[in-house]
């Protein structure tokens, strides 16, 4: 099995974050830019590799990678010596996916109903209960440690690092210290700040 990842990436978006995390991996990749201003992601060239037009993705070996969550879960397992996720039997490894799990099922839904100004589905149906305690599960995390998983670093602080700061350019989340600490943090790390160029 080779290490070489495709990875489809736009910028500016939130694939930056997986640009990164590739940095941050020292991962063996090939950069594919869409250009979506020309809309390139809804292209059939690119709908052949994502029918969703959504980027990031990545090809590997093969197997096709879509959905930022799963992006970050595969790519720090591929690349088990960057130890950028805590392997299976470590303590860790549970928080660290439900950190990660957490993103994709409760931040952005939650946020993308504020940022609406849609109501919540009703609690028995909402994926996220509503935005406030979503909101206190997460800076009550981030107030334990310099990360998420404490003092360890790893792929879950790239994805929340940087999505928080972008969202944050627009507003999306408040500016609490607890938050923009956490996004400063994350953002000056070598292969944040350089895939963010």
């Amino acid at each position: 099995m080779t290490q070489h990842v495709e990875f489809f990436h736009s910028a500016p978006s939130r694939s930056i974050g997986v640009l990164a995390l590739l940095k941050e991996l020292s991962a063996d990749f090939t950069l594919h830019l869409l250009d979506q201003t020309a809309g390139e992601q809804r292209q059939p060239a690119y709908l052949a590799i994502n029918p969703m037009g959504k980027v990031p993705a990545i090809l590997h070996d093969g197997a096709l990678v879509t959905e930022q969550v799963a992006i970050y879960i595969y790519l720090a397992d591929l690349y088990p010596d960057a130890r950028l996720a805590p392997r299976i039997g470590d303590p860790l490894r549970g928080p660290y996916l439900r950190w990660i799990a957490f993103y994709g099922s409760c931040f952005e839904p939650a946020t993308v109903d504020l940022s609406l100004k849609r109501e919540p589905a009703p609690p028995s149906l909402c994926p996220y209960g509503d935005y406030q305690t979503m909101l206190d599960t997460l800076t009550t995390q981030l107030a334990r440690g310099p990360y998420l998983l404490g003092n360890v670093f790893s792929a879950a602080d790239i994805l929340w690092g940087t999505a928080l700061g972008w969202m944050s350019k627009f507003d999306l989340v408040p500016h609490l210290a607890v938050i923009d600490d956490y996004i400063a943090r994350i953002a000056a790390r070598p292969a944040v700040a350089a895939a963010s160029q």
